[in-house]
């Protein structure tokens, strides 16, 4: 390594006929990969994050850990994990950055956050160097989907602090193909989305899952067929689950006559795809000379062998504006290591992933994935592509109650079968559930994010300590 942070030709470009962007880099053998890049690019982030973050330095003197006793990847475990509770209240205690801000104001180009939905929302002030490294990375992982200079890519997420759009917009700005930066969440903006889909045919989606069945329901009512009138070849998400779900992958391709990719981390994370899946589709690759992935036990936050289940843990080898490292990320999965089609040496998550950790719960002492009923739901023809999960407690018994709709024009004689259908399965799957037909279109849509679990215990924990 000539250079840390690493600076990117921007000229360059790989053949169009390439399959790979960087080739030597991506079809190295593992462990020489992390031996002669990872390692030596970890070596210099930490020695960085010790030298100019005040949060990493109090946190690493407390452990009795120095930059310079990491000589190896397994000694990188004896760092400790940063969680997000500790982000939010380093950044309370030194507003509006927090202490892990390395570089000075004038050094950033430009001001990020997560969307705030589970808590106070995370500031980041990402460098002009970061964002160049973050459009690099982007465009990497956007060529092994497929993607190329002649695409045109809409891309239907918010363009707010929410760093997704942005990314999507980065690197395929940096891969040299166009972008069609439509967004989302204006009133009306999906109507005069799918007119212009109609109109201008771009060839690659950037989204959710969710906004992308959205977006079909809605072009349907209008009078389009999504896989006839849009020219889309591939569809690629982050965000939420879903791209990865057997069952909603296969809706979302047969919709739109394309193909369905999955790829994401978290909003700490960028780039965030860095967990991202190629053109064959055999699970998300983790490209891990950019950012370091690691599959940890919950509970004793050990990593765990390929082929296990575990929970996700970042860190960040490019970044000098608020570098993440071994931060705890909380998405399950499992990983292997198998050769993939494509050639490329990256260990992979084969499902993607399936959620967080912390959006399972537990119904009458079982464990529960939303997106093990996503699965079955989706793999029903009869339903719409919106459905609720709402847990209830009576006394000291709960209740996992799924709220679905048929499609409309689904005979009334046929709804009690679909009930029946869907109740049957889901108990096959080990799941003692209610379901609830509700009317078609009944319940709410969204343009981003999926909010399909309302856990209803702590209200009622609420109302009988109150009595």
């Amino acid at each position: 390594m000539e250079k840390w942070p690493p600076v990117y030709d921007a000229s360059y470009h790989p053949d169009p006929d390439s399959e790979y962007w960087f080739t030597e880099i991506e079809t190295m053998d593992p462990e020489e990969r992390e031996q002669t890049i990872i390692l030596p690019k970890l070596q210099e982030q930490l020695k960085y994050g010790y030298a100019h973050s005040g949060l990493y330095r109090k946190k690493w003197d407390a452990a009795g850990v120095k930059p310079e006793d990491i000589r190896s990847l397994e000694d990188f475990e004896a760092l400790p994990i940063l969680t997000k509770d500790e982000l939010r209240a380093d950044q309370a205690e030194h507003p509006p950055f927090g202490s892990n801000l390395c570089i000075s104001y004038n050094e950033m180009g430009r001001v990020h956050g997560t969307s705030g939905t589970t808590g106070n929302p995370t500031t980041f002030g990402v460098s002009k160097g970061d964002i160049q490294r973050i459009a690099e990375t982007h465009a990497r992982v956007m060529w092994a989907m497929g993607v190329r200079p002649d695409d045109i890519v809409f891309i239907g997420s918010f363009f707010s602090l929410y760093w997704g759009s942005w990314g999507a917009m980065l690197g395929t700005e940096r891969l040299g193909a166009t972008a069609f930066p439509f967004g989302a969440g204006v009133p009306g903006q999906s109507e005069r989305a799918i007119e212009w889909m109609a109109n201008v045919k771009p060839t690659v989606f950037y989204g959710t899952p969710s906004y992308s069945l959205y977006i079909a329901e809605k072009a349907r009512s209008m009078g389009y067929d999504p896989a006839r009138d849009f020219s889309f070849r591939i569809l690629f998400f982050s965000g939420e689950p879903g791209a990865g779900v057997p069952s909603t992958r296969k809706r979302i391709e047969e919709t739109y006559d394309a193909v369905c990719l999955d790829s994401g981390s978290t909003g700490e994370m960028a780039p965030w795809m860095t967990d991202g899946e190629c053109s064959h589709r055999q699970g998300m690759h983790l490209w891990q000379d950019v950012v370091y992935a690691e599959l940890v036990d919950p509970e004793t936050q050990k990593r765990v062998p390929y082929g296990d289940e575990g929970v996700t843990v970042y860190t960040h080898l490019e970044r000098n504006s608020q570098p993440m490292i071994r931060f705890w990320a909380g998405d399950l999965s499992r990983w292997v290591i198998d050769p993939c089609p494509c050639g490329r040496t990256y260990p992979r998550f084969p499902q993607g992933i399936y959620g967080r950790a912390d959006d399972m719960f537990i119904v009458r002492g079982e464990n529960v994935y939303p997106s093990a009923i996503e699965n079955v739901i989706r793999g029903i023809d009869g339903f719409s592509d919106e459905f609720r999960i709402i847990i209830t407690r009576e006394k000291t018994m709960d209740e996992l109650i799924v709220q679905t709709e048929p499609l409309p024009g689904v005979p009334a004689d046929q709804i009690p079968v679909l009930q029946e259908d869907l109740a049957r399965r889901l108990k096959a799957k080990g799941l003692r559930t209610i379901v609830r037909m509700m009317d078609p279109g009944s319940l709410e849509r969204t343009e981003f994010k999926a909010k399909r679990i309302i856990d209803e215990r702590n209200l009622y924990d609420e109302i009988t300590d109150k009595v």
